[in-house]
C-alpha cells in the first residue's frame, strides 16, 4: 500500500452520516475515534436515490449515482484515511482492521493512488462496496461510498422516517436552508417521492431524531 493510514481524506457523506452525531458512532466503533478536523458543505453532480432494505432502519438506504443528471448537497468530513477505511468496513457489515479471510472481517486500508488514478475502487458487488473519488479540496482527495448500480438499474424503495430525520439534521448543519427547502430537496430524490410528500417531510422535521446505535 502506497498511502499510509494517517493520510488525510475528505469523507463525503450524502446520507445519514452528514449528521455528526451519527458519524461519530462509526468513528467510535473503529480504530481511531477522533472527531473530524473540519466539516463543510459540498455540492456534487449526480443524484441521491433510495434502494434495498435496511434491517436497521426499516426502509431503504441512500446511494449516490455520480453519472446521473442532478445536484447532490452533501457534507465533507476531514478525517484520516484509516478512519475512512474503518467507516467503509462498518458500512459493509464487516469488522475494521480484520486481516482474516472470514466474511465478517475486512482489512480495508484503501490505497489513495488507486482512487486518484481510476476514480473508483470496487471492493465488492453490493451496497457501499464501491469507493468513488468525487474531487479534491486543498489538495486533499474527496471520497465517498456507494454501490455499483445506476439509479435506473435497481428497484427504488422509500426510506423510513428514522432515516430521513438524520438527513434533516445533516442538511440543517450543512446548508442555510429553511425547512421547506429541505423537504423539497428530499422529495426530489428517487425513492422518496413514491412514499413521501413535502407536507409529510415538513411534519417529520418537527419530530425528535432517533437514538440509533447500529450501522446500516
Amino acid at each position: 500500500m502506497t498511502a499510509e493510514r494517517d493520510s488525510w481524506v475528505w469523507y463525503v457523506a450524502y446520507g445519514s452520516n452528514m449528521d455528526l452525531e451519527r458519524l461519530q458512532r462509526y468513528l467510535d466503533a473503529g480504530r481511531d475515534a477522533a472527531a473530524p478536523v473540519e466539516s463543510r458543505g459540498v455540492v456534487l453532480p449526480g443524484v441521491v436515490y433510495f434502494a434495498t432494505d435496511s434491517p436497521v432502519w426499516g426502509g431503504a438506504r441512500a446511494f449516490y449515482d455520480p453519472a446521473a443528471d442532478g445536484r447532490v448537497y452533501a457534507r465533507a468530513h476531514l478525517i484520516r484515511l484509516g478512519q475512512f477505511s474503518d467507516i467503509a468496513a462498518l458500512e459493509m457489515y464487516r469488522l475494521p482492521g480484520v486481516e482474516s479471510g472470514l466474511d465478517v472481517g475486512l482489512d480495508l486500508d484503501l490505497d489513495l493512488d488507486d482512487l486518484v488514478l481510476g476514480g473508483r475502487v470496487q471492493v465488492g458487488p453490493g451496497r457501499y462496496e464501491t469507493v468513488v473519488r468525487v474531487g479534491e479540496a486543498g489538495r486533499v482527495p474527496m471520497v465517498s461510498l456507494t454501490s455499483p448500480w445506476r439509479v435506473g438499474e435497481v428497484e427504488l424503495r422509500p426510506p423510513s422516517s428514522a432515516y430521513l430525520r438524520h438527513f434533516v439534521l445533516g442538511l440543517r448543519a450543512t446548508r442555510q436552508w429553511s425547512d421547506l427547502q429541505i423537504a423539497r430537496y428530499l422529495v426530489r430524490c428517487p425513492g422518496v417521492a413514491e412514499a413521501w410528500s413535502v407536507p409529510d417531510v415538513l411534519a417529520l422535521i418537527g419530530a425528535e431524531p432517533p437514538d440509533s446505535h447500529t450501522f446500516g
